[in-house]
């Protein structure tokens, strides 16, 4: 049987192109060396132990988890999917090449790496049940999605699907809470997805106000590449004052549209740019060289997260959440 698995890109989504150049897939944790040097996963957990010591226990056991399965579970012909946050699209691939411990393929920070071939057809987030986005958006970096495999497949053949429940991978211990939460997360990153532009810039203003700010958005019509400005005074005296752009669609933004910011009144004033379909190469270049604050969809979520307690009763009916306790 054919097993399929996910396995997460980090905060770092350009690696998606190197995985693809170089025909493998790969993780990280290169503190806990080779791991086929170690004869048990007890082994491998001890190691992590003693390198991630700022880490909680159970963190330390889930990391050394999940090399040990990326290193030892994973067989050719079995399935890989991993997530390119950029395009907000999954790609699928075939294990044609077992585990390696080979820092000269993508870099000595992600040494671990398994030969794939890709398939050149990417499948949109938007197209999978919510089932599957809730299940493929787990906090963990490597994990079985088995249940998910026809549905996957149905995608690349151009067919419809009849979602079915996924399986769980009895492997994985301690992760559940972390896993319902990564979940809510995900639930969370869909329902702002689904509103419409102009939502987008009362979200993001309120969420400013909730930091402490005072707001003003830009009524809709042509905003002279500024949508919201944001100080702390009631005057707008006091630094630091904000100019925010936002963007909310599919595509990416781009290198000009950063520069159109940069330039936008107020001259001087700090900049943040909102883009769900994230950022160019080039836009992330051009931000890192003038010091402008760049934030996806899923940094968007986190903030949201933070902060919804804080934002006016106005600001949350855009995004009716509700609170939940879990055990701890």
């Amino acid at each position: 049987m054919t097993k399929w698995w996910m396995v997460r890109a980090g905060d770092s989504n350009e690696l998606i192109p190197e995985w693809l150049g170089e025909n493998v897939v790969s993780i990280g944790w290169s503190k806990l060396g080779n791991p086929l040097s170690y004869q048990t996963r007890d082994k491998l957990v001890e190691k992590a132990h003693a390198v991630f010591t700022n880490e909680k226990p159970g963190t330390r056991i889930q990391w050394a988890s999940q090399v040990w399965k990326f290193s030892r579970e994973i067989q050719k012909g079995d399935k890989i999917i991993t997530y390119s946050k950029e395009t907000r699209e999954y790609l699928i691939g075939t294990v044609t090449q077992p585990f390696s411990h080979n820092p000269a393929i993508i870099s000595d920070y992600y040494p671990n790496v398994i030969g794939v071939q890709w398939e050149q057809k990417r499948i949109s987030r938007d197209d999978l049940s919510q089932g599957a986005k809730n299940t493929l958006g787990g906090i963990s970096t490597v994990f079985r999605v088995d249940g998910w495999a026809q549905e996957f497949d149905s995608l690349l053949q151009g067919q419809g699907y009849t979602p079915v429940p996924t399986t769980q991978d009895e492997n994985d211990t301690g992760a559940d809470k972390e896993e319902f939460i990564q979940q809510a997360m995900t639930m969370l990153e869909d329902a702002i997805d689904k509103i419409d532009a102009w939502q987008m810039q009362d979200l993001v203003g309120g969420l400013l106000e909730a930091m402490g700010y005072q707001v003003r958005i830009s009524p809709k019509g042509p905003d002279g590449g500024v949508d919201i400005i944001a100080h702390r005074d009631a005057f707008g005296f006091e630094k630091p004052i904000i100019k925010v752009q936002v963007k909310h669609r599919k595509t990416s933004a781009g290198g000009p549209e950063i520069q159109q910011l940069l330039g936008a009144n107020p001259i001087g004033a700090s900049s943040l740019f909102v883009s769900t379909g994230g950022f160019t190469p080039s836009a992330k270049s051009v931000a890192q060289q003038n010091g402008v604050k760049l934030l996806d969809l899923t940094e968007l979520v986190e903030l949201v997260s933070e902060w919804y307690e804080k934002m006016t009763v106005a600001k949350k009916a855009l995004l009716p959440l509700r609170r939940i306790y879990i055990p701890m």
